[in-house]
């Protein structure tokens, strides 16, 4: 990616807005943990972008919500005989995330708009923002895609489409995170390559192990094998456990087994790697770059107890969304930790906020 400087009155304002959005974001992952922890994302079984944002105002309007539930497999197979006051308290969590979903898209677009018309943006960041807001327009309608599978066959929705929902809405926050990183004018750090590579790696890693951690939420596998360091009797499990179910790969998303116990080795991966990243740094004296290293590696082990303690108390939401805040604490710092180390352009070559009132 390219690096974006000028550290003016306007640049400052342009990252705090984006620093503001990803705050959002942040905040409506841990929303949608627990809408899933709570088993309330299916309470809203319509999708009105617009209409939507009011909820019901009337007892009427609750009962008429409420027998929109009743008539989905979730309601008739896991929640018959929930009365009107349980089905509120559902609903308020999904109404609570499609709520900030929206706000999110007001948040980045009026701020978006009014940098564009103030001709505050260069050529390079405001195409980079656009794709940033495409992907969170496709995001709403992957998340109405994630509820549609749960309303018809299923009591719950697919978990391939809830790892694609979070992992698409983190994709959007790490790519906000860079940005803010690539705006602001730092020195190259010298560093050997292969700390660049790592670091890259380690963003890798991340996303892999959340997106397995979205499909043991999806499976609720967490609430299975709760023993560590054995899990199903042992550290690694028999091939007849893992892999019984044809194709072979279909394991890796529908076999519970299977599926928790690649969230183990990728977490386990994912430490080794952290600490390998973080002594080489040290080592190599690479500067800021060593810090960074070190606190990620920090984090990735602060992950790895609360992934520990989530599982073997069979996934209370407290720690669970503890968990989830220390996964995206992880993420943003490994982002950053890649953006320290890659290349820079020279300053005659960089894209750049220009002065409010300029042509962009």
């Amino acid at each position: 990616m390219t690096t974006i400087s000028a550290p003016t009155k306007p640049h400052r304002a342009v990252r705090w807005w984006l620093v503001s959005v990803a705050a959002l974001i942040a905040l409506m992952v841990l929303v949608g943990g627990a809408t899933r922890l709570t088993e309330s994302g299916l309470s809203i079984v319509e999708w009105k972008p617009v209409t939507g944002t009011v909820p019901p105002l009337t007892e009427a309007q609750w009962t008429d919500a409420f027998e929109a539930y009743k008539k989905i497999p979730q309601y008739r197979e896991l929640n018959a005989g929930m009365t009107l006051s349980e089905f509120k308290e559902i609903f308020w969590w999904e109404w609570s995330h499609r709520l900030l979903g929206r706000f999110i898209g007001v948040a980045y677009l009026l701020p978006f708009l009014f940098f564009l018309w103030r001709g505050g943006l260069s050529g390079e960041l405001k195409r980079r923002l656009w794709l940033l807001f495409g992907f969170g327009g496709l995001q709403g309608a992957v998340g109405w895609w994630m509820v549609a599978s749960g309303l018809t066959e299923r009591v719950e929705v697919s978990q391939y489409r809830l790892a694609t929902h979070l992992i698409l809405a983190l994709l959007i926050f790490a790519g906000i995170v860079w940005t803010v990183r690539r705006l602001a004018d730092r020195p190259q750090i010298t560093a050997p390559a292969r700390l660049r590579l790592t670091s890259a790696l380690l963003v890798v890693v991340t996303f892999v192990q959340i997106y397995f951690g979205a499909l043991v939420a999806g499976l609720r596998a967490g609430r299975a094998y709760n023993t560590w360091p054995a899990i199903d009797g042992a550290f690694i499990p028999s091939a007849d456990r893992l892999w019984f179910e044809t194709p072979w790969w279909r394991n890796l998303f529908d076999n519970v087994l299977t599926v928790q116990f690649e969230h183990r080795m990728t977490a386990y991966a994912l430490f080794a790697l952290a600490a390998l990243h973080a002594f080489d740094a040290v080592r190599s004296r690479a500067g800021a770059a060593a810090g960074g290293a070190l606190w990620l590696f920090a984090a990735v082990s602060l992950q790895a107890v609360l992934g520990i303690l989530t599982l073997i108390n069979q996934v209370p939401i407290g720690l669970a969304l503890a968990h989830q805040t220390v996964a995206i604490v992880v993420l943003t710092l490994a982002v950053m930790q890649a953006e320290r180390l890659a290349s820079r352009q020279s300053a005659e070559a960089q894209p750049r906020a220009v002065p409010l009132g300029q042509a962009g």
